[in-house]
């Protein structure tokens, strides 16, 4: 019986040290880091005013109200079709840039990415470039190792309980949260909610790394489907590159590639791997291999662009000597149009049903135990159970009506004299309405009659209706 050696599913992490880099695509991922990180901790901080019964915090997901806010929207839970469009889109925008650049979704603003950066220049500012850094990890543990290692991981954790403590901010007012987390009279779960936050943070960030973006995340093996040969991506010209060597003046030495296997783009890369060997998952095309690549060839007077952002399918032009296609038409292919247009839709539909959205609602159950009360004088009740909806700041007194072919009247119970209705701010209140049909009036003889229900709001005038059925009955 034969055995056949199959490969491993894992491979043991192999600790890497990026050395440090500066250029163009290293100075935009800095600012990307110091924009997103500023969004993330400084966003729960940011005061709106909605008045005097609404929460001031200008982003905010109350659970216990069951509102979401978002500066001067108000998201409530039968609208979390709101929240799901956006979720959409999201998705949509991730492929559309994936199939137009490649990952840079993966290379410059993931969370895992951000903060493995933020961390990495923690490392460096402790423990020092690369070579000490790899020296370091070789030593033994000695009192100078322990004191390095120690003061990396306090600040790495300071790092994680920030990043924590200000996710739990969103949830509920900051300033409040922030003063009872002090005094130590927060509720348990806010305290559970950082402990655990501040765990996955420090050990993704500061320990696993790239094993996350490899086994941990399902992108890097969903992304081939959303690229193709005209995607713009980190890449490197071979054709020009190889043979690679040192380069020596010697007339007998044989001609080769503006590659001086200096492994700089290696030693730079956060994933470990060499972008030299083609195409791989694990590249993030964070483009950190450009900058370094771009640095060699200035030193040693070649032509930047040995490793680059460009389309595989140039490869062939370029071999031959000739012009790539511009960017442009990479970029705006019909993939990419098609994924816009679906965006676009997707967009579009969410603000006009945002700008239709009205502050008054309501829903209507009919109480169908009985279908329909016939009283004394022969007339036939049917009832309902109406929830009248006030998304204004204010209380506000709104007005029932009904309109019919047939001649239906109503009545609000416990409130006999007017059809008003009072509803406090920023809430839902459940009515009770009787509709009564005469003996004498044709829906009290049909098995069924269409009515509307109209509420108004008697301050700004706004209106909104239901349709439903007056149950008589029958012939």
């Amino acid at each position: 019986m034969t055995q056949t050696n199959t490969p491993p599913l894992y491979a043991a992490q192999e600790p890497v040290f990026p050395r440090k880099v500066s250029g163009k695509f290293r100075r935009l991922k800095w600012w990307i880091m110091l924009v997103t990180l500023g969004i993330y901790y400084l966003t729960p901080w940011i005061r709106w005013d909605r008045g005097p019964q609404l929460p001031d915090q200008a982003v905010l997901l109350d659970m216990a109200g069951r509102r979401f806010y978002f500066f001067w929207i108000e998201i409530w839970p039968h609208e979390f079709y709101f929240v799901a469009g956006l979720l959409v889109m999201a998705g949509l925008g991730l492929f559309l840039f994936t199939s137009a650049l490649g990952r840079v979704w993966c290379g410059y603003t993931c969370p895992q990415t951000v903060w493995t950066d933020l961390f990495i220049l923690v490392e460096r500012w402790v423990e020092g470039d690369r070579n000490a850094r790899v020296r370091l990890w070789k030593a033994k543990w000695d009192f100078h190792k322990w004191r390095l290692r120690l003061t990396k991981w306090v600040i790495w954790l300071m790092i994680a309980m920030a990043t924590g403590g200000a996710w739990v901010f969103y949830f509920t007012d900051a300033p409040a949260l922030a003063r009872d987390l002090l005094t130590f009279s927060a509720h348990p779960i806010a305290y559970g909610t950082i402990a655990v936050l501040t765990a996955t943070t420090f050990i993704f960030g500061g320990f696993l790394r790239e094993q996350v973006c490899i086994y941990m995340c399902p992108w890097p093996r969903i992304q081939a489907a959303m690229m193709d040969p005209d995607t713009i991506t980190v890449a490197y010209r071979d054709w020009r590159g190889e043979p690679r060597g040192k380069h020596r003046k010697a007339a007998t030495v044989e001609p080769l590639g503006d590659c001086i296997d200096c492994m700089a783009c290696v030693n730079v890369c956060p994933m470990g791997i060499d972008i030299r060997n083609g195409q791989q998952m694990e590249c993030i095309t964070c483009a950190l291999c450009i900058d370094a690549c771009d640095d060699v060839m200035d030193k040693i007077g070649k032509p930047r662009g040995l490793i680059d952002y460009l389309a595989l399918s140039d490869e062939p032009a370029e071999r031959a000597g000739a012009q790539p296609t511009p960017i442009w038409k990479h970029v705006l292919r019909p993939r990419t149009l098609f994924y816009t247009a679906l965006w676009s839709f997707v967009g579009i539909g969410l603000i006009y049903a945002l700008f239709l959205r009205t502050d008054i609602e309501l829903t209507i159950s009919a109480v169908r135990n009985p279908t329909f009360v016939t009283l004394s004088d022969g007339s036939i009740r049917n009832i309902y159970d109406v929830r009248l909806r006030n998304k204004n700041g204010t209380d506000r007194l709104f007005h029932l009506s009904l309109t019919s072919d047939s001649i239906l009247r109503i009545q609000l119970e416990g409130n006999s004299q007017d059809r008003d209705v009072s509803v406090p701010a920023n809430s839902t209140y459940l009515q009770r309405v009787y509709i009564t049909a005469r003996p004498q009036d044709l829906a009290a003889h049909q098995d069924h009659t269409d009515l509307r229900l109209w509420v108004e709001d008697t301050t700004s005038g706004e209106r909104a209706s239901k349709e439903t059925t007056f149950t008589g009955k029958g012939k």
